[in-house]
């Protein structure tokens, strides 16, 4: 599987690509992967912001980048697995047949595949700074988000043998 092919495949069809990544078993070692790297490539896309940000205040830049690294490599992943978790038990009761990891998946894979669409917002975010073309970006980003998101969720909780 390469990652770049899937994640482009993903705009095409979130569904279908999910669905294959089931398909090739529970494998937590996975799920954690691709939660790290969609952290990791959401800490990158904060740096110009960030970069920006020390400039115009003229502050060191070296704390910010230390809280945003804790945040989206040690919090941030925690999160998401609670998140993944109410999920599936919100997916349990309107009758969900899915796994936890299938609500994992979902969620990491929506994640990583619209991280470009992040790395975009953080671009704007430091070259443009706040407005209705940083609002835009993001709303985008939020919106494919949660396409890819809800459309793997969906294929997870059918609980069907793929």
């Amino acid at each position: 599987m390469l990652l770049t092919r899937e994640i482009v495949a993903t705009y095409r069809g979130p569904g279908a690509v999910v669905s294959r990544l089931l398909a090739q078993g529970p494998r937590e070692d996975r799920a954690l992967m691709f939660v790290m790297a969609a952290c990791g490539l959401f800490f990158v896309a904060q740096l110009p912001a960030l970069s920006r940000r020390a400039w115009l205040e003229g502050v060191d830049l070296n704390p910010l980048m230390g809280g945003a690294l804790l945040a989206w490599l040690v919090l941030a992943p925690l999160g998401l697995y609670v998140i993944a978790f109410l999920s599936h038990l919100v997916a349990k009761v309107f009758g969900g047949r899915g796994t936890g990891y299938g609500a994992r998946l979902a969620l990491f894979w929506g994640m990583l595949a619209s991280s470009p669409l992040v790395l975009l917002n953080g671009l704007a975010a430091g070259f443009l700074g706040a407005g209705p073309q940083l609002m835009l970006v993001g709303l985008i980003w939020f919106v494919v988000f949660l396409w890819f998101w809800l459309s793997g969720l969906r294929v997870a909780e059918r609980g069907e043998p793929v």
